[in-house]
């Protein structure tokens, strides 16, 4: 369908071009057809500074989408305390962000077609700072709840848009790209869990500035963006065209000549996502695994602090999980992207989660390195089931679609887990039941990710 689609641009384009135009000025014209964003725009050219930016920007966003959840999770027993939360609201909050990820996820790809996607996720990241700021000086349960939605809404509109800016800046190098962005993710996520009790000591042991020191870092994400806010257009690789843009196009007949304009419609790309059931299979994986790491990010600490260990040490198990997803999250991508299949991956890292959730039943406090370990491994589910949706679809308007509905609907089938969870515990006196919870939906994650690692495309099932 897309080839049918790019001949027919090919053919409009072509016969617009006139006849005397030499062989390198119709390559000229089709080139620049091809990079232009829009009516009344310059032909945008592909410049290192531009990338570099990109490259910036893509890190410190990253950097910034796990803080805001694992410092809470570090210090979930102190704003309990100090909040008064009962154990089942401070299961609510360990599923706010899976709700929040699910509710303005879905806004995120509409949002980048009208603003730019430069521009959503310097928003997002303004959000990000702004939530951090406020939430921990509220007072109320109520208030540090909206606070952390705020948050929350940047970091799910900046989730749902970096596999789309990664496709479209980096079309070549997705599974790399996506590794590194996947690896900056986890280093976020691990340095919060790790020094946030720390310098909550540091800074007189109030658990509001512990929490709101991680603005800081965000404010920074929020700079790489600015310059590329204006940037409505694609990236070098692809243009809005295959996202079913349709206006005029600029292309220059010569070197040195006048720019002119080409008018070229372009038939718009609408996926019937729900036909595909690829497209179903890593929305459920997406979504049982999204379960697992907010389980684990949310009460793996207090699990630790429960069997007897000490609250520092187990914020460096946190910590130890997280990290885990730094050299993994490179490499796990890259080696995604080699195979026609990913369900071997799929199920080695689902035996991992199996084995740590047995450990944590057994033995908490005596092998609990061992389980930070496995449980770290097992929740790089996370960036495979991010470069699946970047190779599981042909174009850019195919993994913005299929990024916004596997991650949207994977986030509302995670909503009840870390709920789930808090409510067993708190009427079980215990960890056996939420652990078996966590044992039971690591089996579905297995079988539904081993579907959605088969090699196929959700234009062609979409289409059929």
């Amino acid at each position: 369908m897309m080839g049918g689609m790019a001949s027919e641009e090919t053919r409009t384009l072509k016969s617009t071009i006139p006849p005397g135009a030499t062989t390198s000025r119709r390559s000229a014209i089709t080139r620049d057809f091809v990079a232009a964003p829009e009516e009344g725009a310059a032909v945008p050219a592909t410049r290192a500074w531009a990338v570099r930016l990109v490259v910036v920007g893509i890190v410190l966003s990253a950097l910034n989408l796990r803080p805001a959840i694992t410092s809470f999770g570090a210090l979930l027993e102190e704003v309990r305390d100090g909040l008064g939360m009962s154990g089942s609201m401070a299961g609510l909050l360990t599923s706010v962000p899976p709700l929040c990820f699910a509710v303005f996820g879905v806004m995120a790809p509409r949002l980048a077609r009208r603003f730019g996607a430069g521009a959503v996720v310097c928003a997002g990241m303004v959000a990000i700072t702004a939530g951090l700021l406020i939430r921990p000086y509220t007072g109320s349960t109520a208030g540090f709840l909206a606070a952390s939605a705020l948050t929350l809404m940047g970091i799910a509109v900046s989730n749902v848009l970096m596999p789309v800016i990664v496709k479209r800046w980096f079309p070549d190098r997705v599974g790399s790209m996506t590794g590194l962005y996947s690896m900056a993710l986890a280093l976020g996520t691990a340095a919060a869990a790790a020094v946030t009790v720390p310098v909550t000591e540091a800074l007189g042991g109030s658990w509001q500035s512990g929490l709101a020191v991680w603005a800081g870092l965000a404010a920074a994400a929020v700079l790489p963006w600015i310059p590329l806010v204006r940037d409505r257009g694609a990236a070098p690789a692809e243009w809005e065209a295959v996202q079913g843009v349709s206006g005029h196009v600029h292309a220059r007949v010569d070197g040195a000549g006048p720019v002119r304009q080409v008018h070229a419609r372009v038939d718009p790309l609408t996926l019937r996502i729900t036909r595909s059931r690829t497209a179903w299979a890593l929305a459920v994986f997406f979504g049982l695994q999204a379960t697992a790491a907010y389980i684990t990010m949310g009460w793996m600490a207090q699990i630790f602090r429960d069997a007897g260990v000490s609250a520092g040490t187990a914020g460096l198990l946190l910590a130890v999980t997280m990290v885990m997803g730094v050299p993994l999250a490179f490499v796990i991508p890259r080696v995604a992207t080699r195979l026609p299949h990913q369900g071997p991956i799929v199920i080695a890292l689902g035996a991992c989660g199996l084995a740590g959730y047995a450990g944590l039943y057994l033995a908490p406090a005596a092998g609990a390195w061992a389980w930070a370990v496995l449980l770290g491994v097992s929740n790089c589910a996370f960036p495979l089931a991010l470069t699946m949706v970047g190779m599981r679809a042909r174009t850019g308007a195919g993994v913005a679609q299929l990024s916004a509905f596997a991650q949207s609907t994977g986030y509302l089938i995670s909503i009840p887990g870390p709920l789930l969870v808090g409510v067993l515990y708190q009427h079980s006196g215990g960890w056996g039941l939420p652990i078996a919870l966590m044992v039971g939906l690591m089996v579905p994650q297995m079988a539904v990710g081993v579907l959605a690692g088969r090699d196929r495309t959700v234009e062609d099932e979409a289409a059929r």
